[in-house]
């Protein structure tokens, strides 16, 4: 497929999710308005559309968008700098990986954020703790999927790379990485959607910073417009991050 069929393909579908979220959402409007939802616990589209220049004046919400985002990026720095080698290790050492295997896939279960005290104790109240939990939230499927993609690597190309008689360091680079790639940012997508919900979760319990914070005090307010236009801005910076994932895999698979 050529790269402007894909282009083409890629703004389709970016015009197809746009009309469909768009019709989502008047659908909610007008249940909402026909009594089918109850407008005191779902506010109206068009409140939330409204009240979101209020909450970027009054609440400050760029300054906390960028703070939420900052964390989730550190987080995804450690997901990448520690999950890949991590995987790439339990890959090369088979007794290591039958051993921890099973119990990166508990990690991968287990409800990171109920550990927030002990992180607390840790770190203090502080972004670190934010960070911190968010990486070992996300960590388990990034693991998961670099051993993964490495295991599934065709042994055809390790064959071609030994009697090109390629140094270990070579055959990473050149063929177990790149057959691994695809695996390798699924398993970064999904460590990022646990480490957001995780990230956004603690700044609401702790309520410390971030969107999380805003989220937890409209609606101890019971503003309920601007708890869902907050909540709207969280949906954002996954849209970002997606986004900017997507771009880097398409960069370092130029051929797909």
């Amino acid at each position: 497929m050529s790269g402007i069929t894909l282009a083409a393909s890629r703004s389709a579908a970016r015009v197809v999710g746009a009309v469909t979220v768009l019709a989502a959402v008047a659908l909610v409007e007008l249940a909402i308005r026909g009594g089918a939802i109850n407008r005191f616990i779902v506010p109206l589209p068009s409140e939330i559309l409204l009240a979101i220049p209020r909450i970027i004046v009054d609440e400050n919400v760029l300054h906390r968008f960028w703070q939420t985002t900052q964390e989730i990026l550190w987080a995804s720095l450690l997901l990448a700098v520690v999950g890949i080698p991590l995987g790439l290790l339990l890959y090369r050492v088979r007794i290591l990986r039958l051993a921890c295997e099973t119990w990166v896939a508990a990690l991968a279960a287990a409800p990171i954020v109920l550990t927030y005290p002990l992180f607390l104790v840790i770190f203090g109240r502080s972004a670190t703790t934010i960070v911190m939990i968010g990486f070992a939230a996300g960590v388990a499927p990034v693991i998961l999927k670099t051993i993964e993609g490495l295991v599934s690597t065709r042994k055809v190309l390790t064959d071609v790379g030994r009697s090109f008689r390629l140094s270990p360091a070579q055959q990473f680079w050149k063929i177990l990485l790149p057959a691994a790639l695809p695996s390798v940012f699924v398993g970064m997508k999904l460590g990022l959607i646990l480490a957001m919900i995780n990230i956004v979760g603690i700044e609401f319990l702790i309520n410390f910073g971030g969107l999380g914070q805003l989220i937890n005090e409209l609606a101890e307010r019971y503003d309920l417009p601007g708890t869902y236009g907050a909540i709207c801005f969280v949906v954002l910076t996954s849209i970002v991050f997606f986004d900017v994932t997507e771009r880097l895999e398409r960069w370092l698979r130029p051929i797909e």
